[in-house]
């Protein structure tokens, strides 16, 4: 029989961990909001493959591991403080000597759980890691036919890609009990691959038994390799959560006698369904977040790139933007990529970023001052991890402070890639950094990140995983850093668009371009689907008019942005002035509502949306108060129901509060079904964005 070790929570989420009675502990129950999830014991809290131990059953999963079915329960201590509650659970294998120090936390108010593991060789033999799993679990004692999962996919202009399937298609049915009741041998898996954290795989998923009333998200916080996945077994349906394997990032870490290795960050969340479980993943999320002004503020972003000057700015070209985002409400104005280009080549010759003389004949620091003079925060873009192949920067660098193979320096699309952990390589990224803000008082940097520089770097490193990962931290430590010089600096987090959009890198960031797709019919999905990985606060959705729009396509456009991070672009000058007027208007809109999406929940009224999906729609739900965008793509039927269960059996009045002057959406509340009965009359695409109120 099972025996107790552990047991700490709050008033969202309560976590019992037991000792396995042939085994290690395992997390055994949660208990959130009424419901608790109690789990069979034989899936240990931490798995740890090595070379020396290896699994005990033939197996291409994360589990199963020898030294992990091996470890013991050796102390424990809980520590309740004013943000929540912190666990600290102590075990080793004896045999091996290995020891492992798991530290939970949960924020109070938010049924999720973060982990993290440090391992320790206390043993007389080194230990080669090859995995260790940050937290392993089984979910409930269903079986996987119970399930629903949620998974999602990026690739360049198409992010955000999500897909819900039972379970049962993932994994099919092996007949596991006929054959003795053993462990699947693998499983659902999902990976990086390099350093585009979000390149291919998403780090978060969902679990959903609606048949039991729950759902189990999680995330892995990092920005280089990272692995899930969900098994199957006699116990039922367990999840994994690591970094950087062995197998799919060629990551080894060797521990000497003495030595430790410290996992990433990883986080669950509970809930009822899908979006109870996302709505208290997005809670974890903001607690997590590094303060920043910027937080609550959620200035106005204009950048001159997307549909506009695309990377080739000049100051003839950007004098008229700059007078046009003012006029329409941008806080801070970013000049993209281009501005420190002579030869209009530079792709492969960038590295020094230094101002342009033939661009800015004045300087750039009179566009600069026009920016200041008009009210706007100054911003530049940046790509400051790379040095272009032809730029002087790359002789001026030591071999040792790019990532390198065999002594190599990694190329990869004309530029090679700096190691951040060498210091040559940190002294000069503070440098370029430090000279733009005090020479020309920027405010704003977009920082992005167009190369996949591949598995890393065997630079004093046992793998060229390793190396990365040394890489990775040290990234997330220098932008700490310079925001620790520069506290009210804004930095956006770019990669080729949304490449690299994890938690490692946003709880220090302040927002996320969700996209580089240029179509506005092809942006709702992308930013509808954006809250499941990103805070709604966080989402930078471009909005880009431009003056061949009519009001409809325009209004379309920025209806984009109202319940994210409205990021404007296009020629706003050469607009017309009914056309500005929907511009304005949606400005308008969105810095009213700042307050609440920095508050609020995401939900998905018309379900998840797919990447052809006709008609699509985002909620944020903020106490009493609900808004909701619907976006009409061509094909979309002329009525809807939106699906609002929260307020089902509630009175709710209805207002249309974007755009107002356009052609009316008729709409009717059902209270009994908790629908709202939504009838377009203006042809797609179109857009509206409403308010429902519940009455009291």
């Amino acid at each position: 029989m099972s025996s107790p070790v552990l047991s700490f929570g709050h008033d969202a989420l309560t976590v019992e961990i037991c000792q396995d009675p042939a085994g290690a502990p395992y997390l055994a129950a949660m208990a959130f909001d009424g419901n608790k999830l109690q789990m069979q014991p034989g899936q240990p809290l931490v798995e740890i493959l090595t070379v020396e131990e290896g699994r005990y059953h033939p197996s291409e999963r994360l589990g199963l591991t020898t030294v992990g079915r091996r470890l013991r329960h050796v102390a424990h201590e809980v520590q309740q403080t004013a943000g929540g509650v912190a666990a600290r659970l102590e075990m080793a294998d004896a045999e091996s000597g290995v020891e492992v120090e798991l530290r939970l936390s949960s924020p109070a108010g938010s049924a999720a759980l973060n982990a993290v593991a440090t391992v320790t060789n206390a043993g007389v033999r080194r230990q080669t890691l090859l995995a260790v799993t940050t937290l392993s679990t089984r979910i409930g004692n269903a079986a996987a036919e119970s399930f629903d999962v949620a998974s999602g996919a990026n690739d360049w202009l198409g992010e955000n890609r999500w897909r819900i399937e039972p379970l049962r298609a993932a994994a099919p049915d092996l007949a596991l009990a006929v054959h003795g009741g053993q462990e699947s041998r693998s499983g659902l898996v999902a990976r990086s691959k390099g350093t585009w954290s979000t390149g291919r795989d998403l780090p978060f998923g969902v679990l959903a038994n609606d048949e039991d009333g729950f759902a189990v998200a999680w995330q892995v916080e990092h920005n280089g390799g990272w692995r899930w996945e969900v098994t199957e077994g006699p116990g039922g349906v367990a999840l994994g959560l690591s970094g950087p394997t062995d197998t799919d990032h060629q990551w080894q870490q060797i521990l000497n006698p003495g030595e430790t290795f410290t996992t990433v960050p990883v986080t669950i969340a509970l809930g009822p369904d899908l979006q109870g479980a996302v709505a208290n993943m997005t809670r974890y999320r903001r607690s997590a977040r590094r303060p920043h002004p910027d937080n609550l503020k959620l200035h106005v972003v204009y950048n001159d790139y997307m549909n506009t000057l695309m990377g080739d700015p000049t100051t003839d070209r950007l004098l008229p933007l700059i007078d046009g985002a003012a006029e329409a409400g941008a806080e801070v104005f970013c000049i993209d990529a281009g501005w420190y280009d002579d030869g209009g080549d530079w792709w492969d010759s960038v590295g020094e970023w230094s101002p342009s003389a033939r661009r800015f004949p004045g300087g750039l620091g009179a566009v600069i001052d026009r920016i200041r003079e008009r009210g706007m925060i100054p911003g530049l873009w940046l790509e400051p991890e790379v040095i272009g192949v032809r730029s002087p920067m790359a002789a001026m660098l030591p071999d040792a402070a790019y990532l390198s193979r065999d002594g190599v320096r990694v190329r990869e699309a004309g530029r090679y890639h700096l190691d951040l952990s060498h210091p040559a390589a940190i002294r000069h990224v503070n440098a370029v950094v430090d000279r733009l803000v005090e020479e020309f008082g920027i405010g704003f940097f977009k920082i992005d990140y167009n190369i996949n520089p591949g598995p890393g770097t065997d630079r004093d490193a046992h793998s060229a995983g390793e190396g990365l990962l040394r890489h990775n931290r040290a990234h997330l430590g220098w932008l700490e850093s310079v925001l620790d010089r520069h506290p009210d600096l804004i930095i956006e987090n770019c990669g080729s668009g949304a490449m690299r959009m994890d938690f490692a890198l946003l709880s220090r960031l302040q927002l996320q371009s969700t996209s580089d797709q240029q179509d506005p019919l092809k942006y709702p999905p992308i930013a509808a689907a954006a809250p499941m990985l990103v805070l709604p606060e966080q989402a930078g959705n471009w909005a880009y008019p431009n003056e061949a729009m009519d009001e409809e396509s325009i209004a379309f456009n920025m209806a984009t942005g109202i319940l994210g991070r409205l990021y404007l672009s296009g020629h706003l000058n050469l607009l017309s002035e009914a056309q500005r007027y929907v511009v304005h208007e949606a400005m308008e809109v969105h810095k009213g509502l700042r307050a609440v999406i920095a508050g609020s929940t995401p939900s998905w009224p018309l379900g998840l949306p797919h990447w052809e999906d006709a008609a699509v729609a985002l909620a944020l739900d903020s106490g009493n108060e609900s808004y909701v965008t619907v976006w009409r793509r061509p094909g979309a039927p002329e009525l809807l129901d939106l699906r609002f269960p929260a307020l089902a059996g509630k009175a709710v009045s209805v207002q249309t509060v974007f755009p107002t002057g356009l052609t009316e959406w008729k709409t009717e509340w059902n209270p009994a079904a908790g629908l709202l009965h939504v009838h377009s009359a203006s042809p797609a695409p179109s857009a509206r964005t409403f308010r429902l109120t519940v009455e009291r």
